[in-house]
């Protein structure tokens, strides 16, 4: 047993009655309904996937597949774009991008978002960031500007009321157009908010490549100015050219936590990044939105000037020049033009008989989309370095998928079905870069932690029982770009609130699935009927993640009580 403290294993038995760990130690065997054979296997807690675009896929498939086949039991959204809140126009925009997930938007903010989903039913827990793009969206719109004063107010009045429907915190996406255009005051003053309420400041800093340094500098002057920890959206040196600049990068962050401010990082276990076409365009033609971009990128007399600023380094992070060209730009992912997935952007081009910069354009007209895009980005020799440090967990930065459509008809990144066990299988048994244990802390208590989990992330007496059992010399990745739809094996059972989601490597259909809530929660949450004993019939309510006996209607919070006469002795799960 790895209790995700990063100290040595133990053997030891470990006993879940409800949705929590009732023991720990020498337990016996005829105590329990059922038994799970771990010999031989390590125990752990369930892996956090701090960085997920499932927050979609979801809501069409709840089983969350590719991520919960290798131990994931929560999925953290929330990387600039949030699924609420909402105005009448982002409702609309949401349903036309939908592409080949299709699902209602019949919510409006954030908190219904994540009580909607639960309540369709989920294999893995969920929580989510507000998004700092989301909000300005709400508020500005697409325009390329700096926000006004009481634009601001707005944006954080909005934040303030996603924090109390269960935020983690503000997370920022600095890149992509439009949250390119905040400055760093408007920033500021939403991660204050965050603060405000006990949560956190996450971003996919203003660049991860030229200009990599000075994006870190705003990052942690909005840390210290704000008050909020900060986390640093998968943490990556892009483009050869700036590879050297990952030890100063290191450096900073770690003069920074000597100096009392609280940085984090994540990262994923890969050396490509994914993204879309929009990475290698410059902000300028992306303002006021999709629809306004398409318009632009269909107007002859700006395409000079466009191919002219996509073709040489400029003020903006060009994803396409970092990654050194056309041939290192992988197309995965598209709405129509679904024979051109798995090409290189140099062959598409050559098959269209146009150069790269042009073919790039006239597939997003073409497409209707971003088309979703991978950059050969990283050294292999940083990603050591990033995974040593004590400070940085794991996000697979993509969606958890089922193979079969809709999923199936566009390509992925491998990291949707490997992130995870990639560390395992390359990291820890392959390279010995960490220990299993230290492995386990990473996807376990250190995010717990840092997003203030309450009772997640170890395997402790009381604790909610969220447990992986897998087998460290056989855990095993096989997705790759030629063939990204194949899940990772190795792993045999995973629990979610004590109800097993995998049994001996398959998924059994349950969906226990809670929404998780931040610091700043002061919901009203109603329990729903979750079931009764099959043995007794004692009638059995859900709220939240917990299980209660007797009323339905409770009032729970991370620092109220809760009024529910909680169930001890159930004759068995269900």
């Amino acid at each position: 047993m790895y209790d995700g403290g990063g100290g040595e294993p133990r053997r030891a038995d470990v006993a879940v009655r409800g949705d929590r760990i009732a023991e720990l130690g020498d337990v016996r065997s005829d105590r329990g309904r059922r038994v799970i054979d771990a010999e031989g296997k390590a125990v752990t807690p369930g892996f956090i996937n701090v960085l997920s675009w499932a927050c979609d896929c979801l809501l069409v498939d709840g089983r969350a597949q590719s991520d919960v086949r290798q131990g994931v039991t929560t999925e953290v959204f929330g990387e600039g774009s949030s699924m609420g809140p909402l105005n009448p126009e982002m409702r609309r925009l949401m349903l036309e991008s939908r592409g080949d997930l299709r699902f209602d938007v019949p919510w409006q903010s954030l908190g219904e978002y994540l009580e909607y989903l639960e309540a369709r039913g989920v294999s893995v827990n969920v929580a989510s960031f507000v998004g700092a793009t989301t909000l300005r969206e709400y508020v500005v719109g697409f325009e390329d500007r700096r926000a006004k004063d009481g634009e601001i107010r707005a944006m954080r009045a909005l934040a303030a009321e996603a924090m109390k429907e269960g935020a983690l915190g503000v997370g920022s996406s600095l890149i992509y157009a439009p949250a390119s255009y905040a400055g760093t005051d408007e920033l500021i003053a939403l991660a204050e908010t965050a603060a405000d309420y006990g949560g956190m400041y996450i971003s996919h800093i203003r660049s991860e490549g030229d200009r990599f340094e000075e994006a870190l500098d705003e990052f942690i002057a909005i840390a210290r100015a704000s008050g909020a920890p900060a986390e640093i959206y998968h943490l990556k040196a892009a483009g050869r050219r700036n590879w050297h600049k990952m030890d100063r990068i290191i450096e900073k962050i770690e003069a920074a936590r000597a100096d009392g401010v609280h940085i984090t990082a994540d990262m994923y276990s890969y050396p490509a990044a994914a993204t879309g076409l929009d990475a290698m365009m410059p902000p300028w033609v992306q303002e006021g939105g999709f629809e306004c971009w398409v318009n632009r990128l269909k107007d002859k007399g700006l395409r000079g000037r466009l191919i002219r600023e996509m073709s040489a380094p400029g003020e903006w992070e060009n994803l396409y020049l970092a990654a050194g060209g056309a041939e290192h730009v992988s197309l995965i992912g598209f709405r129509k033009l679904k024979s051109l997935t798995g090409m290189t952007l140099a062959e598409a081009a050559k098959h269209r008989g146009q150069c790269p910069e042009e073919a790039a354009i006239e597939l997003v007209i073409e497409d209707g989309s971003r088309v979703n895009t991978a950059y050969a980005l990283m050294s292999e020799e940083n990603i050591i370095k990033k995974i040593r440090r004590p400070w940085v967990s794991f996000g697979s930065d993509s969606g958890a998928l089922t193979i079969g459509e809709p999923f199936t008809l566009s390509g992925a990144h491998p990291r949707a079905y490997g992130n995870f066990a990639r560390v395992y299988a390359e990291y820890v048994r392959r390279r010995g870069v960490l220990t299993i244990q230290e492995a386990v802390r990473k996807m376990t208590s250190l995010p717990a932690e840092n997003l203030k989990l309450k009772d997640r992330g170890r395997i402790k007496e009381g604790w909610f029982a969220d447990i992986a059992v897998f087998d460290p010399d056989t855990v095993q990745d096989h997705s790759t770009f030629a063939r990204p739809h194949r899940y990772s094996t190795g792993v045999s059972h995973v629990l979610v609130n004590g109800v097993p989601v995998i049994e001996d490597g398959e998924h059994t259909g349950a969906y226990p699935g809670a929404a998780l809530r931040g610091p700043g929660w002061r919901g009203r949450t109603i329990a729903r009927k979750y079931g009764s004993c099959k043995k007794c019939s004692t009638s059995v309510w859900r709220a939240g993640g917990s299980f209660f006996s007797g009323e339905a209607a409770i009032t729970a919070g991370w620092g109220s009580s809760i009024r529910a006469r909680r169930e001890t002795g159930w004759c068995r799960r269900f």
